[in-house]
């Protein structure tokens, strides 16, 4: 079992910066990817960011630029730099990763999802 535990997410201004971090444990073999989702309100959930196991990284495009994932393997943890935070990012954040758990297979994990608002 693999555990996730989501920090960061607030309110800010636009123009304003947040940084989110998902720190994961438990019985973790090997990160084969991970990820940011965000769900805004009425909309369905969508990939911001994610970087794979070789450190290859992907990025919306709505976020391109603005936006930074990293992660650090000796804690088990990923972060989303984000700045210059506009209305339209406003949204339930949500870290994932896919996992191969030790003696068993891969399983995709998510948190438990952090608010981040942006007002104008």
């Amino acid at each position: 079992q693999v555990q996730l535990v989501e920090s960061g997410g607030g309110l800010v201004q636009a123009g304003g910066s947040l940084r989110l971090s998902c720190a994961a444990s438990g019985s973790i073999s090997r990160f084969n990817a991970m990820g940011w989702y965000r769900q805004g309100p009425g909309n369905q959930r969508e990939m911001v960011a994610n970087i794979i196991s070789s450190g290859i990284t992907n990025y919306a495009d709505s976020v391109k630029g603005r936006f930074t994932i990293s992660r650090d393997n000796a804690k088990n943890t990923m972060y989303l730099q984000m700045n210059s935070l506009r209305p339209e990012d406003t949204a339930v954040y949500y870290c994932s990763v896919d996992v191969k758990v030790i003696g068993g297979p891969s399983w995709r994990y998510w948190g438990q999802g952090t608010q981040v608002t942006v007002s104008s």
